[in-house]
Protein backbone atom coordinates (compact mmCIF):
# COMPACT_ATOMS: atom_id res chain seq x y z
CA UNK A 1 0.00 0.00 0.00
CA UNK A 2 1.29 3.46 -0.87
CA UNK A 3 2.30 5.81 1.91
CA UNK A 4 -0.26 8.41 0.81
CA UNK A 5 -3.16 5.98 1.02
CA UNK A 6 -2.02 4.47 4.30
CA UNK A 7 -1.48 7.88 5.90
CA UNK A 8 -4.88 9.16 4.76
CA UNK A 9 -6.60 6.02 6.08
CA UNK A 10 -4.81 6.31 9.42
CA UNK A 11 -5.89 9.94 9.72
CA UNK A 12 -9.44 9.12 8.68
CA UNK A 13 -10.12 6.02 10.74
CA UNK A 14 -7.70 6.05 13.68
CA UNK A 15 -7.29 9.66 14.82
CA UNK A 16 -6.36 13.00 13.26
CA UNK A 17 -2.59 13.25 13.10
CA UNK A 18 -1.99 9.49 13.00
CA UNK A 19 -1.11 9.65 9.32
CA UNK A 20 1.38 12.44 9.97
CA UNK A 21 3.02 10.41 12.72
CA UNK A 22 3.28 7.47 10.31
CA UNK A 23 4.96 9.78 7.78
CA UNK A 24 7.35 11.04 10.49
CA UNK A 25 5.89 14.55 10.47
CA UNK A 26 5.72 14.61 14.24
CA UNK A 27 5.04 18.29 14.93
CA UNK A 28 2.06 18.49 12.57
CA UNK A 29 0.75 15.16 13.80
CA UNK A 30 0.98 16.09 17.45
CA UNK A 31 -0.61 19.51 16.87
CA UNK A 32 -3.55 17.97 15.01
CA UNK A 33 -3.92 15.21 17.60
CA UNK A 34 -3.84 17.63 20.55
CA UNK A 35 -6.35 19.98 18.92
CA UNK A 36 -8.68 17.10 18.13
CA UNK A 37 -8.26 15.59 21.58
CA UNK A 38 -9.08 18.93 23.23
CA UNK A 39 -12.25 19.25 21.16
CA UNK A 40 -13.31 15.67 21.92
CA UNK A 41 -12.54 16.15 25.61
CA UNK A 42 -14.71 19.27 25.80
CA UNK A 43 -17.55 17.61 23.88
CA UNK A 44 -17.51 14.51 26.09
CA UNK A 45 -17.22 16.55 29.27
CA UNK A 46 -20.25 18.63 28.31
CA UNK A 47 -22.30 15.60 27.24
CA UNK A 48 -21.57 13.73 30.48
CA UNK A 49 -22.30 16.81 32.58
CA UNK A 50 -25.63 17.33 30.81
CA UNK A 51 -26.57 13.68 31.20
CA UNK A 52 -25.79 13.74 34.92
CA UNK A 53 -27.87 16.90 35.39
CA UNK A 54 -30.82 15.28 33.62
CA UNK A 55 -30.49 12.15 35.75
CA UNK A 56 -30.44 14.30 38.88
CA UNK A 57 -33.60 16.14 37.79
CA UNK A 58 -35.33 12.83 37.14
CA UNK A 59 -34.29 11.53 40.58
CA UNK A 60 -35.54 14.72 42.27
CA UNK A 61 -38.84 14.44 40.44
CA UNK A 62 -38.43 17.74 38.61
CA UNK A 63 -39.08 16.06 35.26
CA UNK A 64 -40.70 12.80 34.26
CA UNK A 65 -38.56 9.98 32.88
CA UNK A 66 -40.21 10.47 29.51
CA UNK A 67 -38.42 10.97 26.22
CA UNK A 68 -40.46 14.05 25.31
CA UNK A 69 -39.76 15.74 28.67
CA UNK A 70 -36.05 15.01 28.36
CA UNK A 71 -36.03 16.26 24.76
CA UNK A 72 -37.76 19.47 25.81
CA UNK A 73 -35.18 20.01 28.57
CA UNK A 74 -32.34 19.50 26.10
CA UNK A 75 -33.89 21.97 23.66
CA UNK A 76 -34.20 24.60 26.39
CA UNK A 77 -30.62 24.00 27.44
CA UNK A 78 -29.19 24.35 23.95
CA UNK A 79 -30.09 28.03 23.66
CA UNK A 80 -27.18 29.41 25.68
CA UNK A 81 -23.57 30.37 25.18
CA UNK A 82 -22.61 26.79 26.03
CA UNK A 83 -24.16 25.62 22.79
CA UNK A 84 -21.99 28.10 20.90
CA UNK A 85 -18.90 26.58 22.52
CA UNK A 86 -20.16 23.12 21.60
CA UNK A 87 -20.56 24.25 17.99
CA UNK A 88 -17.03 25.67 17.97
CA UNK A 89 -15.59 22.46 19.44
CA UNK A 90 -17.49 20.36 16.90
CA UNK A 91 -16.32 22.56 14.02
CA UNK A 92 -12.73 22.41 15.30
CA UNK A 93 -12.86 18.62 15.42
CA UNK A 94 -14.28 18.32 11.91
CA UNK A 95 -11.79 20.82 10.47
CA UNK A 96 -8.84 19.09 12.15
CA UNK A 97 -9.99 15.73 10.87
CA UNK A 98 -10.41 16.95 7.28
CA UNK A 99 -7.11 18.84 7.31
CA UNK A 100 -5.38 15.77 8.71
CA UNK A 101 -6.71 13.50 5.98
CA UNK A 102 -5.93 15.87 3.11
CA UNK A 103 -2.52 16.96 4.40
CA UNK A 104 -1.32 13.45 5.24
CA UNK A 105 -2.36 12.28 1.77
CA UNK A 106 -0.53 15.23 0.19
CA UNK A 107 2.65 14.60 2.19
CA UNK A 108 2.47 10.86 1.56
CA UNK A 109 2.08 11.43 -2.18
CA UNK A 110 5.19 13.64 -2.16
CA UNK A 111 7.12 10.95 -0.31
CA UNK A 112 5.87 8.28 -2.73
CA UNK A 113 7.06 10.37 -5.70
CA UNK A 114 10.47 10.88 -4.11
CA UNK A 115 10.89 7.13 -3.61
CA UNK A 116 10.23 6.39 -7.30
CA UNK A 117 13.10 8.60 -8.45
Amino acid sequence: MKKATKAALLSAFVFPGAGHLHLKKYIRGVLLAISSFAAIYYLLLTIIETALQIVEKIRNGDIQPDISAISQLLLERSAGSESQLLNIATALLIVCWIISIIDSYRIGRKQDQNIKF
